[in-house]
């Protein structure tokens, strides 16, 4: 957020330390910081009242203590357990009444089974837009673990609300590279799983100077990016780079990475494209670069702690997490930092002749899947690290890589999905393992894939009325029609 820049004569002033009493307590804070992170704040400095000049402020209603504590601490970039119903309820409170988005950003990415019920209709009661429609997605994704308790638990017309989305999908890509016009190849195409039917289905096709083969390939505002790529026994890299919105079907072209590069670790992060590693010209390279959709614009960022391709990586909790192996047998994980554009070591994982080849993100966990014992390559084992507590925990089971390629996953709500040739297989993830809950037929094309999931769209969203309390208090209210409501994501 914007809050430009005060005049000269007015630097010191706006510099200066505002005392901010919330019930009983009272809070020094920053009013550059204050403007920095709240609307709220930044309309009243900007106002020119009286009030804007004052050395304290009184929150008198909207906004409870435990509530404002919150919110400084996400502003001050911190991510803070919020366990407790009355914490989470105060939160949402306060992210709306004193319109803070990284507080309301942090609670959309905080969404679990566990609270989502109760996020979904405090959002729905204060008005917080954003957070209403992202625990209405995870409610949507979740109907298997969460549809009997949500009926009765909280209003129909929130139940509703949540149904008529449509829940994320499991999508694969084959490895192709370039094609010509003239020839059509049936293989070249991106498929979705249907579900309730138990079988793969055509998404799209891809664009023919579209290459899957050593690509970068991830998702980011709900668009599937595919970037970079190999052609040719050489494995010369390709210049095409494309988009697929699911929303209107169409794929368009954008500029690829500054540094040329193929088998590199593309993910979507704080609304960025981050582009790790990779190799060019046969070398193995660290260069780290940041891609702004809005403005189709690559930028380098801090250069990866070493040269890497084909890194496993994942995003929780608002971080971005990436491995990182050493032969013969260590994969240290790294997070990027983007506040600080700093790489810090997260972890170390120590396995004899293994290293982690995938890995996937469930709450605060890190499922790193690492290849078997040396004489059995294609049996995966599953290794899970909390970055609450810093504790690494080898999990019971063994998974089945696909015939040519290495082990693929994506974690949707409580579940888990993998996909080979031969079959399609969905997991409950619980704090032991992973446990099969359901299977259904293997992707219908040979050879290495790429997965993710894409929300495809669902007409008819009906989007609920406030509660009558929440007009009746003046709050502010929900947008009125589904395009509204997506706009707020």
């Amino acid at each position: 957020m914007d809050c430009g820049l005060p005049e000269p004569e007015e630097r010191e002033w706006w510099a200066g330390c505002l005392t901010v009493r919330v019930e009983d307590s009272c809070f020094a804070v920053q009013r550059d910081f204050l403007a920095r992170h709240s609307s709220y704040f930044q309309a009243l400095f900007h106002s020119g009242m009286i009030e804007s000049r004052r050395d304290e402020v009184h929150l008198r209603g909207g906004v409870r203590a435990k509530g404002f504590l919150i919110a400084l601490s996400v502003c001050r970039g911190e991510s803070p357990a919020l366990d407790d119903p009355d914490q989470l309820v105060d939160a949402v409170e306060c992210a709306a009444f004193l319109q803070v988005e990284c507080l309301a950003q942090y609670l959309c990415e905080i969404v679990d089974s566990d609270n989502c019920l109760l996020l979904y209709q405090a959002a729905s009661t204060f008005g917080l837009r954003v957070l209403f429609h992202g625990a209405a997605l995870f409610l949507s994704d979740s109907f298997y673990d969460l549809g009997d308790v949500a009926e009765g638990a909280i209003p129909q017309d929130l139940v509703d609300y949540a149904r008529s989305l449509p829940a994320a999908s499991y999508v694969a890509i084959g490895t192709h590279t370039p094609s010509v016009e003239r020839l059509h190849d049936s293989f070249r195409v991106v498929c979705h799983l249907d579900e309730q039917e138990g079988e793969w289905k055509h998404l799209t096709e891809l664009p023919t100077a579209c290459s899957t083969s050593m690509a970068g390939v991830a998702v980011l505002d709900n668009r599937l990016y595919i970037v970079g790529g190999v052609h040719g026994y050489r494995k010369d890299t390709v210049d095409g780079n494309f988009c697929y919105d699911p929303e209107t079907g169409l794929w368009t072209a954008l500029r690829g990475p500054l540094q040329p590069r193929h088998d590199f670790t593309l993910v979507g992060f704080n609304r960025r494209l981050y582009a790790v590693g990779g190799e060019f010209q046969q070398q193995l390279i660290s260069a780290t670069e940041s891609y702004d959709a809005a403005k189709d614009e690559w930028t380098f960022v801090c250069h990866a702690p070493r040269p890497v391709a084909s890194a496993a990586c994942a995003v929780a909790r608002r971080r971005m997490f990436v491995c990182f192996w050493r032969p013969p047998g260590t994969t240290d994980i790294f997070e990027y930092v983007p506040a600080g554009n700093a790489w810090r070591l997260e972890t170390t994982m120590v396995r004899a002749q293994s290293y982690g080849h995938c890995m996937v993100a469930h709450r605060d966990h890190l499922y790193v899947m690492r290849n078997g014992p040396c004489d059995d390559f294609l049996r995966c084992l599953m290794e899970c690290y909390s970055i609450t507590t810093g504790q690494w925990t080898t999990l019971a089971g063994q998974y089945i890589n696909s015939k040519g390629s290495l082990f693929t996953a994506a974690v949707r709500g409580d579940s888990a999905f993998t996909v080979k040739h031969m079959l399609t297989l969905e997991y409950a993830v619980t704090g032991d393992g992973w446990k099969p809950r359901r299977q259904m037929k293997g992707f219908p094309k040979s050879g290495s894939l790429w997965t993710c999931l894409l929300r495809l769209p669902r007409m008819g969203s009906v989007v609920p009325q406030l509660d009558a309390d929440t007009e009746k208090e003046g709050k502010r209210s929900l947008p009125g029609t589904a395009e509204e409501q997506a706009e707020a994501v």
